[in-house]
């Protein structure tokens, strides 16, 4: 990322870098193809289990499986180099905005905006991921509740009331996004509060924080479910081994990790940016640089 927003700059600018991000976006055919082959064979690995098919099949769908989680990590890391140089093209708007020819870092208020940048992707992620586990809950406590009030279900003689369990998800995502996202518009306010310059150090430490935490997160998420599915295929143990019980642990955590957290980090670092754009002018007039 580093030598393409430096080779982009290096020729024509910052017009270089956004034209860097264009040639990214090109691409989005393929990677939304890549995107979109890793929930299907999820879904058709599913599938397979629910139906109890033994033989070929689940051998099959397992290892088409294994190549859709990587696949999915591969347009995860793409869709947040595309950020991060997105956010490198508004960051130079921003200055252009204020009229800043740089920062200085050394200044107490830009550092303290920097501070306060870089903790926002952790602070942002760490409400994400406890949000997913809350709604887990819930929907296991639902499940639980189920089992003991409707009569026949384990013997297949009932079914089980599905849209409570998506009634609920769907609450709690929903709810649990409020506070996220009053975080990333008021952060920047209560930033600009120091003036421009602390502003621009704010934003720097968003996408310097944010695209590393992404590219971990995605990265991780990815590794800990594939090991699983390695594990389950008769390696170390096979099912049922210590060590699978631990590559469940981290499969548990590594979901919300690649499929909640570090993908939401990809627009928050715009939304971020955006929302200092529009916080520029009454910056410069009303509290200075």
């Amino acid at each position: 990322m580093a030598a393409t927003i430096l080779a982009g700059y290096y020729f024509l600018g910052f017009y270089g870098i956004s034209l860097a991000g264009m040639g990214m976006l090109a691409t989005t055919g393929i990677i939304m193809s890549l995107d979109t082959y890793g929930p299907i064979s999820d879904n058709a690995q599913g599938f397979v289990e629910m139906a109890g098919l033994k033989g070929k099949a689940p051998a099959v769908t397992a290892s088409l499986d294994a190549v859709g989680n990587t696949t999915k990590a591969l347009t995860k890391g793409f869709a947040v180099g595309s950020a991060a140089v997105a956010a490198s093209s508004l960051f130079a708007t921003y200055f252009e905005a204020t009229g800043l020819s740089s920062i200085d870092i050394a200044q107490p208020k830009v550092f303290v905006g920097l501070l306060i940048g870089g903790s926002l992707p952790f602070l942002f992620s760490s409400r994400l991921i406890n949000a997913v586990g809350r709604a887990a809950f819930q929907v296991v406590e639902e499940v639980r509740r189920q089992f003991r009030e409707i009569k026949g279900i384990m013997e297949g003689k009932a079914k089980p009331d599905y849209s409570k369990a998506v009634q609920i998800v769907t609450a709690a995502a929903q709810k649990e996004l409020v506070i996220p996202a009053a975080m990333v518009i008021t952060l920047p306010i209560l930033t600009s509060l120091f003036g421009a310059a602390a502003l621009g150090g704010f934003l720097g430490g968003v996408v310097v924080t944010g695209l590393m935490l992404a590219f971990f997160m995605c990265n991780t998420g990815g590794a800990w479910d594939n090991a699983k599915k390695y594990i389950e295929d008769g390696n170390f143990g096979g099912k049922g081994s210590d060590t699978h019980k631990a590559a469940v642990v981290g499969d548990t955590l590594g979901d919300p990790l690649k499929d909640t957290a570090g993908p939401a980090l990809n627009p928050m670092m715009k939304i971020v940016q955006i929302v200092a754009l529009l916080i520029a002018p009454f910056v410069i007039q009303f509290i200075g640089k």
